[in-house]
Formats: C-alpha cells, sequence, structure tokens
C-alpha cells in the first residue's frame, strides 16, 4: 500500500506560473499512490483554467473513488465565504481539499473547522513586503473508510491553519472527530506544523520524518501522514518513505510505503 499528502499550490509550476492539466496528471502519475490527500486544491476557479483538479489527480491514478471537500467559496487571497454546508458551491469558484482512492470507499464524512475570528499578522515576502494582517481560511477535514487488502482503515485528509496555536487547536479537534471512525486510523495532510510537534499534539505516530517545504530545498516538514496507535489491527511496517521532486507546487510530495 502507498500513501502521499501533496499540497497542490493550486496546480501552478513555481517555474513559469502556470497551470497544465498535463503537468498536474504526470506529477500525480509520477507518484503512484493509492491513496492521496490534496491541498490546496481548485475548482471552477480562474487562475486554474476553470479546472476540477480533483478529477484530473483521480484520472491520472486510475481510481474508481475520490472526492473533493470545499473549504471557502471564492479565492483565498482575493475573496471568500465560508462554505457553511457540504454541498458543491453551485457552481462558483471553490477551494479546498481532495481525498482519493483506489481502494472502494465504504462511506465518506465532511468535518469543518473553523477559522480564526481575527486578523493575524503575517510576514509578507518582496521589497514591498513587512508584516500584514491576514483574514485565516476556515478548514476542512474529509475521511473515508476504505475497504482494503489489510481490511477496513479510516483514512483523512486535511490543511490546517498557518496561525502558530489555531493549528494546534484544530489538529486536536481533528483527532477528536476521527476517533469516532473505525481504526485503524490515518491522517494525511499540510498541516502547518513541524513533525515533532504534530507527533506530540496529536499523539499519534508518525509513519515519515521528511522536510517537504520549501520544494527547492526542503528545510521543514509541514506534510504529515500520521497513524493512531490505539485500537484495530496493527497497520504493515513502513518499507520506504520519500519526498520526490515535482514539476508543480512549492511543496514536495510526501510517500509513504506500506509493506
Amino acid at each position: 500500500m502507498r500513501l502521499a499528502t501533496f499540497n497542490l499550490l493550486h496546480g501552478r509550476s513555481p517555474h513559469d506560473g502556470l497551470v497544465d492539466a498535463t503537468r498536474l496528471s504526470t506529477a500525480v502519475a509520477n507518484l503512484d499512490a493509492d491513496v492521496l490527500a490534496l491541498q490546496e486544491v481548485d475548482r471552477d476557479q480562474s487562475r486554474s483554467n476553470h479546472l476540477d483538479l480533483t478529477s484530473i489527480a483521480a484520472h491520472a491514478m486510475d481510481a474508481p473513488d475520490h472526492r473533493f471537500a470545499a473549504a471557502v467559496v471564492g479565492t483565498p487571497g482575493e475573496g471568500f465565504r465560508p462554505l457553511t454546508h457540504d454541498d458543491d458551491g453551485h457552481g462558483e469558484p471553490l477551494y479546498g481539499i481532495g481525498l482519493i482512492s483506489r481502494y472502494p470507499v465504504r462511506s465518506w464524512q465532511v468535518i469543518r473547522l473553523t477559522a480564526l475570528p481575527v486578523r493575524s499578522p503575517v510576514i509578507a515576502p518582496g521589497p514591498g513586503g513587512g508584516i500584514v494582517l491576514f483574514r485565516d481560511e476556515p478548514r476542512v477535514v474529509l475521511a473515508a473508510i476504505l475497504d482494503t487488502p489489510y481490511g477496513p482503515i479510516t483514512a483523512a485528509a486535511t490543511h490546517l491553519s498557518f496561525v502558530p496555536g489555531w493549528n494546534i487547536r484544530q489538529l486536536r479537534q481533528v483527532i477528536r472527530a476521527l476517533r469516532t471512525l473505525p481504526a485503524p486510523r490515518i491522517l494525511l495532510g499540510d498541516l502547518n506544523l513541524p513533525a515533532g510537534l504534530a507527533s506530540l499534539v496529536s499523539g499519534w505516530r508518525s509513519l515519515a520524518r521528511r522536510p517537504t517545504y520549501p520544494a527547492k530545498q526542503p528545510r521543514v516538514q509541514l506534510d504529515h501522514i500520521l497513524a493512531d496507535p490505539r485500537g484495530g489491527h496493527p497497520l504493515p511496517a513502513v518499507t520506504a518513505v520519500r519526498t520526490p521532486v515535482a514539476t508543480i507546487s512549492d511543496h514536495r510530495p510526501l510517500v509513504v510505503d506500506l509493506a
């Protein structure tokens, strides 16, 4: 079984700033994952050519089961409103996460996480940068119960807040919610937390310790694959960990092979 998580940066290449469906398909196909969690995913956004990035990735994996979960309606950094229900946004531009599986999915569940209610100071890069007050986005968790060769497994994807402290609060909320679903449980995603802190806060075991950001010369691990040590049959042993170079995104994908 191969697990992977990948922050797509809405499919944009850092080399030319373009979003290309073929480039995205190739990057995903090269991972050859059985279960793939995606973050910073667009659907019907003009900046990504109105593409459905989750569907493109699922087709590249030849995966029968996939789902996109929107966190907001609109475009982060420009204007957005929270999505407070589980509809499709009625044809509006959406931004969120995706989860794709080559294994059959028994059921899906969406868990919504609230944004920090006040603006947070963020350092803006560039010559005209400085400290700016940034509006945090609502976040979402997308969980699926999978029928795998090892039996049923709960796999969940998420992308937590960049705001220190608030992302810790969100991670604790995620763990509480996932513990209501069948074990064994795996959490995949960009947690915006370093590896040691993510494991400490969650109490879950990290299946991979490898820096993933920034993509060109990774220095910190923001992207994680965590396993709940409690309940259920034990997961197979980890046999390989990779952070391959991709032609898209400012993150490296994190890939874990289980025996």
